[in-house]
């Protein structure tokens, strides 16, 4: 028996979660690749009980679901009931890692009961495996908190994402080329993100479902600026002023819900995390 078991704690978030139990006195067991597939039901049978399942593992980066649709599904809808079995076996909470489920919004910032509609197979698999966190806690008891987690971003993040891509060419000190200056996400730092999760732990039974976001969003353009202010550069943008099949404009979340059910708020805001990241990377 642990107190906690953290999946996909190889990961980018993972790792960190991990390590940030650890530090607060929590027995942790890590599950990572080398213990299986989480697709794989023989892959929990193996794990130890636990009082919370941190489900982190699954597949990620909307570009790759276009193309491996299967892998998707597998990873992050079947594995996330594998995951709901295993807490009704050993009755423990899940706190599952779900995504930006809403696709174009109908109004902003987005509340989590606004409509979910995702436009994207990496939305569709996260919002399919949040139905089945629900009708586990309304059906079968399990406590499930679910955190709809927007654009993260830190230190060792891998280097297909946005603000990796960006802060590699400021740093090669040549032209900045983009595909589209206009879109605005609502970008949330890693260690906000570690805190949501912590304080999750603490939540009681029932199902929540809760917005992880800073609550601002920023365009490509600004976040170029912030990096170039943060280097001390000047660089020459270049866009190719091509839009994404299904780009959505604008995000921003609506993280009442968590500061009443979770007692938590971003701490970080963008240009701040971004020279972090700018120092430790």
């Amino acid at each position: 028996m642990v107190d906690a078991i953290v999946t996909g704690a190889g990961g980018f978030l993972g790792k960190r979660l991990v390590g940030r139990l650890e530090q607060a006195g929590v027995d942790v067991f890590a599950l990572d690749r080398k213990y299986g597939d989480i697709s794989d039901e023989k892959t929990w049978q193996q794990l130890p009980a636990a009082n919370v399942l941190f489900h982190l593992a699954g597949r990620t980066f909307v570009p790759d679901s276009w193309t491996q649709g299967p892998s998707f599904t597998a990873a992050n809808v079947l594995g996330t009931q594998h995951a709901l079995n295993w807490c009704k076996r050993h009755k423990s909470k899940l706190v599952f890692a779900s995504a930006y489920v809403y696709g174009v919004p109908e109004r902003l910032p987005i509340r989590e009961s606004d409509p979910a509609r995702p436009n994207n197979p990496y939305a569709l698999s996260k919002h399919l495996a949040e139905q089945l966190c629900e009708f586990a806690a309304t059906y079968e008891q399990i406590p499930v908190v679910v955190l709809r987690l927007f654009n993260i971003y830190g230190v060792g993040q891998r280097s297909g994402f946005l603000i990796p891509t960006l802060l590699n060419q400021v740093r090669a000190k040549q032209e900045i080329h983009v595909m589209d200056l206009g879109p605005r996400r609502d970008y949330v730092f890693v260690d906000d993100v570690l805190n949501a999760f912590t304080k999750a732990m603490d939540v009681p039974e029932g199902y929540h479902c809760l917005n992880i976001g800073s609550g601002t969003s920023y365009s490509v353009q600004e976040i170029i600026d912030i990096l170039q202010k943060a280097a001390g550069t000047d660089l020459p943008v270049v866009s190719a002023c091509t839009v994404r099949r299904n780009e959505i404009p604008d995000v921003r979340a609506d993280i009442t819900r968590a500061r009443a059910v979770l007692g938590w708020q971003p701490e970080w805001d963008l240009p701040a995390g971004i020279r972090v990241v700018m120092k430790e990377s």
